[in-house]
């Protein structure tokens, strides 16, 4: 799903125009970049945290000369997906499946 296509969700499901649904997409986008980029972290409960994280220095290696290089300490953004995301995107087996397979392994 790209950004239109969200936009498109967003307006049916809010039963208000594209145009409404694309405005307030992007002062939501906006809000967060803004946020997280200041240090702060948002929190979508349900849905999941946007958050800085420091990367420390550490040491790689060239890929074409094998020779060890420094890469340098550097804060990246992060984004931890809540309980109920997880849980829509991979549910919980449930009990008779795995008990199931633990007959047939018998």
């Amino acid at each position: 799903m790209n950004k239109s296509e969200l936009v498109d969700a967003i307006a049916a499901k809010a039963s208000i125009t594209k145009k409404d649904a694309d405005a307030v997409l992007s002062a939501a986008v906006d809000a967060i970049i803004e946020a997280v980029s200041s240090g702060d972290k948002v929190t979508l409960v349900g849905f999941g945290t946007f958050e800085a994280r420091k990367r420390q220095e550490r040491e790689g290696r060239n890929p074409s000369t094998g020779k060890p290089i420094k890469i340098p300490a550097t804060t990246v953004p992060a984004f931890s997906a809540g309980k109920l995301f997880k849980e829509k995107v991979a549910p919980a087996k449930d009990d008779k499946g795995t008990k199931a397979k633990a007959k047939a392994k018998k």
